[in-house]
């Protein structure tokens, strides 16, 4: 019993610092959005000859396939989504990384307006993830969304694959190849 009272203290403590830090962020946001379009780091990639023809194997469950990446050295299972614009995690998996001083507070760029797939709006957290590992690749400064939900799915977008250039799918050996 004690130590659930603490994990959910826990929770509420990094919560409210984590909400501190949105609420800081925002108001700086939209200060420079009113002054000039927030400027967002472009996402790199190191590449060596070993890199070429990368193959990752990809989990399927119930129609989805999830890719097992790890984010600024954590290991994470994302759903390979095309149609996100960014990679997208929840306030979960952000205060986690938080919580292991594997996103910092300087890592948090802003907030923007996302439109959901139901086509609503909501408002995220916008992130650089300082390192995100797929297979032997390996981008750096990679755009990435925190959604204000505790349940939202891990989304691996568009600010990630796009840096691939071109990449392929084997649906029939759930395998993607970053080329």
């Amino acid at each position: 019993m004690k130590s659930k009272i603490l994990i959910y203290g826990l929770i509420v403590i990094l919560s409210i610092s984590f909400t501190a830090c949105q609420q800081r962020h925002r108001r700086t946001s939209r200060e420079t959005r009113n002054k000039e379009r927030v400027e967002t780091p472009q996402s790199t990639r190191e590449t060596t000859l070993s890199d070429v023809g990368s193959v990752v194997k990809m989990r399927k469950e119930g129609g989805v396939y999830y890719v097992p990446c790890k984010i600024n050295g954590t290991e994470m299972e994302f759903i390979f989504d095309t149609g996100a614009s960014d990679i997208t995690m929840s306030l979960t998996e952000a205060l986690f990384l938080y919580k292991q001083k594997k996103l910092h507070d300087d890592d948090i760029i802003g907030t923007q307006q996302y439109q959901i797939a139901d086509g609503s709006i909501h408002e995220g957290t916008v992130i650089v993830l300082r390192k995100v590992e797929i297979g032997s690749w390996t981008l750096s400064n990679v755009q990435a969304s925190i959604v204000d939900n505790m349940d939202a799915p891990l989304l691996l977008g568009q600010s990630a694959l796009a840096a691939f250039g071109k990449i392929s799918i084997d649906y029939h050996k759930n395998e993607i190849t970053f080329e």
